[in-house]
């Protein structure tokens, strides 16, 4: 059983609700453009994890079937008091991965590049915590290997990792306050809050997943404080709503850093090196300006009302594809899914150019509506998508009404 799969549509609900107690409210929390980048790099991360997440899962598998130290049987997690008990154990480990995962993903350049995407958002809600990084599965995995050492069966570690990350979308809301005693045993909304700043005072604070135990326990505790609001995003700002950009931003920067330094011990140690670390020589030649927090401006390219309009309607076929994409994938696997993602991939891209409003993004979207879009669905026409002459009426419609409307815009 897939819970993230199952929680989607409660996740969706949920963002819906706080969109609207936002508009209420007037708080101001929500803009279209950031909160559409959040949710594609969110979905990019989903899509790319149907081909992806077989990496962690097989080594984590080989781990447990040949080195593990305890044979623990997966019968004992029942709902019985020690079977209870032996959940709580598992979830609190995860838990304790999480921390060390989490914390070394901030202070360690290369763990930096994949989790950076999370953080990128200048704004907070809802849709921030859907905005998640698509290449942690490349050195991420490698914290759990301790539980998968001792034992711990599997599916177990992957139900209570899921609870975990379930958990941890709630948190990420400004209409939550401060909630008294639970803001010193549970990350709470206000204890991530002060984790997504960019000032100086919460810079690599509040790393838990579940329980702020382990950043009292290890020093990296910091409330927040009415005395310096939070100011959220990162120090070296995105400023693209490009999804696939938006995961190799930092790895772009490393590659500067190796590429002009001279040292091989240069090139090599700055990506294991403390984050913002620089060698001597790249940052003589290519000093970088120091973040001002007073002349911080969010990053908003300016939209017509029927642009934004576009925009909007191209993100609900996203969101209809990606649910598409979802319901193949766990009928007939990833090979099934890989030209519908390509389909996707290809409007999440036009997408994040036409949010920020770029002279050329018309003539990528029709690229993409007048070639990529028949292109993929003729090739896609097979035993697990059969594309009858209703599905053609669909998207040659599709394709007309898009362009037409485009062109309006």
């Amino acid at each position: 059983m897939d819970l993230i799969a199952l929680a989607v549509p409660f996740f969706l609900l949920l963002l819906l609700v706080e969109l609207v107690v936002d508009r209420i409210r007037r708080t101001g929390h929500y803009r279209s453009n950031d909160a559409i980048n959040s949710l594609s790099a969110g979905i990019l991360s989903t899509t790319s994890g149907y081909f992806t997440k077989i990496i962690q899962w097989t080594i984590w598998g080989f781990v447990f079937s040949n080195f593990a130290i305890f044979e623990m049987q997966r019968s004992w997690f029942d709902t019985s008091l020690s079977g209870i008990g032996l959940w709580i154990v598992a979830g609190l480990g995860w838990d304790f991965c999480y921390y060390w995962n989490h914390r070394l993903g901030h202070e360690i350049s290369i763990l930096w590049a994949a989790h950076a995407v999370h953080h990128q958002s200048e704004d907070y809600n809802l849709s921030t915590a859907l905005r998640q990084t698509s290449t942690s599965f490349l050195l991420s995995w490698i914290f759990y290997v301790p539980l998968f050492l001792l034992g711990f069966p599997v599916d177990v570690l992957i139900t209570v990792g899921a609870i975990n990350l379930i958990y941890q979308f709630w948190v990420h809301t400004q209409q939550v306050d401060r909630l008294g005693v639970l803001d010193r045993i549970l990350v709470t909304p206000s204890n991530h809050r002060a984790h997504h700043a960019q000032n100086e005072r919460y810079i690599d604070k509040n790393y838990g997943g579940i329980f702020v135990l382990w950043d009292r326990l290890f020093g990296t505790f910091e409330e927040e404080s009415d005395d310096d609001p939070v100011v959220f995003g990162v120090r070296k700002p995105l400023a693209n709503w490009n999804p696939f950009w938006a995961n190799f931003q930092v790895y772009n920067y490393l590659l500067f850093d190796a590429r002009h330094t001279e040292r091989w011990r240069d090139k090599i140690g700055l990506w294991f090196r403390r984050t913002g670390w620089r060698p001597a020589d790249v940052e003589a030649r290519f000093p970088k300006a120091p973040s001002d927090l007073l002349t911080f401006k969010k990053f908003s390219p300016e939209l017509s009302r029927r642009q934004s309009y576009y925009v909007m309607g191209q993100f609900i076929v996203v969101i209809l594809l990606a649910l598409l994409i979802a319901d193949i994938f766990a009928d007939h696997g990833s090979a099934a899914v890989l030209l519908p993602c390509l389909l996707l991939w290809s409007l999440l891209y036009t997408l994040g150019l036409l949010n920020e409003g770029r002279a050329h993004a018309a003539k990528f979207e029709l690229l993409r509506l007048f070639v990529v879009v028949p292109l993929t669905v003729s090739v896609m026409s097979n035993d697990i998508l059969t594309v009858t002459p209703y599905v053609w009426v669909l998207v040659v419609s599709y394709i007309l009404v898009s362009s037409l409307c485009l062109k309006k815009s």
